[in-house]
């Protein structure tokens, strides 16, 4: 379960990355509000699964995840660049997510 719980956590870690940038700068209010909230949510269910999983495993794949899920959204929302490198960088991190949540 506090896996689930973190998968989630890092779900919301990604709607407030994105939101900031929806959020002009926090001058948007619903933007605003939205992103404030996904980083609260965010925030309490990283800490709810600390309290099963290790830290330093937990806090990595919580970055990942939002990493990842940042980059993707970036490439097809906002028209990032979607070359070989960042894919191949963004495979890297997965990479590092599966072995955190499989291996360590």
């Amino acid at each position: 379960m506090a896996w689930i719980i973190l998968i989630l956590a890092g779900l919301f870690e990604i709607g407030w990355a994105i939101g900031l940038k929806y959020s002009d700068g926090f001058t948007k209010i619903t933007p605003s509000v939205l992103t404030a909230a996904s980083m609260v949510i965010s925030v309490v269910l990283l800490g709810l699964a600390l309290r099963d999983l290790p830290v330093g495993s937990a806090y990595a794949v919580w970055t990942g995840i939002g990493t990842v899920g940042t980059a993707l959204l970036g490439m097809y929302m906002f028209g990032e660049p979607a070359t070989v490198v960042r894919f191949v960088c963004i495979g890297l991190i997965v990479a590092g997510i599966g072995g955190l949540k499989f291996l360590a």
